[in-house]
């Protein structure tokens, strides 16, 4: 599992929009909230996803970036989005090659049956590419706040 102070591992892949979507789009620009959840349109994906839209102005305003992923494709992503009216990117990470570079495909058990699974995470990448935050296991409820606040820590 990643930890703070490391390098984020480097990303590529389609957004809604088929457009591709990269770390180094946003090296020395932006800090970026990339967030990891389990299913489009689920109860707890989508309290998390409008809950990240709500603060949209404010992480904007933070030079800060919101973007979720999950192995769902960008049609899926691009109905999810219209659905709720949501405000963040959404990157379709099909093949979960950055599921396994954020180390966050991990055996999940649910009535004791063992999967795999999206276990719901976020990391905090500042503008040098750097983790400045790693949460692994969060809760959907309140967590966008929670992020926020610690964006609001980061400096330049």
């Amino acid at each position: 599992m990643l930890t703070a102070d490391q390098s984020a591992p480097a990303f590529s892949a389609l957004n809604q929009a088929n457009e591709t979507v990269s770390l180094a789009d946003f090296s020395g620009r932006k800090n970026i909230v990339l967030y990891f959840y389990p299913k489009d349109d689920t109860p707890g994906c989508t309290i998390e996803a409008n809950q990240f839209t709500a603060l949209i102005a404010r992480f904007d305003a933070l030079d800060t970036v919101v973007i979720g992923v999950s192995k769902d494709d960008c049609d899926s992503h691009r109905q999810f989005i219209d659905k709720f009216d949501l405000k963040v990117e959404l990157l379709a990470d099909t093949d979960g090659s950055l599921c396994e570079a954020y180390g966050v495909w991990q055996e999940k058990e649910k009535n004791g049956v063992k999967k795999m699974s999206i276990v719901r995470s976020t990391f905090i990448i500042d503008k040098a590419g750097m983790l400045a935050d790693v949460e692994y296991g969060v809760t959907a409820e309140g967590h966008a706040q929670a992020v926020l606040d610690k964006v609001g820590t980061l400096q330049g």
